[in-house]
């Protein structure tokens, strides 16, 4: 099949009765401690590779793949797709799958056994895409481990639990507006891209999900390192209802040199975290005191 067909072979696909035999077959049970929960929806994984633009030019990385419901969806399309799975059982019987299911794909398809918070290199092409149904319990270090290991990818679409979808795609002001929101804003321009119900999974999670589009851009212009923003960034949500002169006090070395760094910064002292943007938090690491002030 063309990487360009318009319309792609369902049969290709795994059904929900596929899934389930499958699952059976490799005696495969989804467990809550690796937040395994398959989409057994085939217009469902079709909708997420729209939702992340993937192009026949796409090296894609998906992390968790379980049994390859969203990785065949990616193969129709992508040039190439790298799966990182943390399950051995589901890792040594996803090429099959592949395999059986796109015969003409199967070169173009990449298994990686492994913790994705361990992955520092693909094989491959680079890739330019991350496409993932995250795991509830790890999605956000996931996300952002992904985005700083490999600078090549433009564009990610997740699926995450809905508050951890408000959350990454909230701004300053927003109640849910924290230290995941702040990061990702490092790396990219956030967004929701759509809300999945749980009748797509099995098995069916107790919260709803949400999907999110983050593309790439470049970090803010500071002298800081990302590791300096980010403890301000830490320090600031450690105590989010205090002040930035009491919550950034610790980091600073007293309250008087809290105040000195976020004045000379430009910005208010008495003001909350949860108003600044990325770009002040780097400002205000810019301005850490050298030794101790006050």
């Amino acid at each position: 099949m063309s990487t360009a067909d318009p319309t792609p072979d369902s049969s290709n696909l795994l059904s929900a009765s596929d899934i389930r035999e499958l699952a059976a077959a490799l005696g495969v049970r989804p467990t809550k401690q690796r937040g395994q929960n398959f989409v057994i929806d085939a217009n469902t994984v079709r909708r997420i590779v729209r939702a992340a633009d993937v192009t026949p030019e796409d090296a894609v990385v998906e992390v968790g793949p379980g049994l390859g419901s969203l990785t065949l969806a990616l193969l129709e399309v992508a040039a190439h797709v790298t799966a990182v799975e943390i399950d051995p059982l589901l890792a040594q019987h996803l090429p099959d799958t592949v395999a059986a299911r796109m015969p003409a794909k199967a070169g173009a398809f990449d298994l990686v056994l492994s913790d994705a918070m361990e992955v520092t290199e693909l094989p491959g092409p680079a890739p330019t895409a991350l496409v993932a149904n995250l795991p509830y319990n790890v999605a956000v270090p996931v996300l952002l481990h992904m985005l700083a290991t490999f600078p090549s990818i433009e564009r990610t679409l997740v699926m995450v639990q809905s508050e951890v979808a408000d959350r990454l795609a909230a701004k300053p002001g927003n109640k849910v507006y924290g230290v995941p929101s702040v990061k990702a804003n490092w790396y990219a321009e956030v967004k929701r891209a759509g809300a999945i119900g749980r009748n797509v999974f099995w098995p069916a999670p107790n919260v709803d999900s949400g999907l999110v589009s983050l593309v790439r851009r470049q970090p803010p212009v500071t002298t800081a390192t990302r590791v300096e923003v980010f403890q301000v960034v830490d320090a600031a949500f450690a105590q989010r209802r205090k002040t930035l002169r009491a919550a950034l006090a610790g980091w600073a070395g007293s309250p008087a040199a809290a105040e000195q760094a976020i004045a000379a910064a430009g910005i208010d002292h008495t003001l909350r975290g949860e108003m600044l943007t990325v770009e002040q938090f780097a400002a205000i690491a810019e301005h850490k005191p050298k030794g101790p002030v006050g």
